[in-house]
């Protein structure tokens, strides 16, 4: 059973979801459906960009003694 349900949006935010929604060839209420489905999934997160993937692992042998050092060098 479907329900009726009332958002309060800033006004561009709507237009943004609308041509999002346009692009993918959805309505508005199947998009937020969507998402909603995915928050109760417990999915916290998407899956990172493939660069983010390839980048886990890069830095080994820095622990944080090394950072800190690093940003006091940086940053004082």
């Amino acid at each position: 059973m479907q329900s009726k349900l009332t958002l309060r949006l800033d006004e561009s935010l709507i237009k943004q979801a609308k041509i999002f929604a346009k692009q993918h060839d959805k309505s508005l209420s199947q998009v937020v459906a969507d998402y909603f489905q995915l928050l109760t999934k417990g999915v916290e997160s998407p899956e990172p960009p493939q660069i983010t993937k390839s980048l886990i692992g890069v830095i080994k042998d820095v622990d944080e003694d090394d950072y800190k050092r690093h940003l006091e060098e940086k940053y004082l």
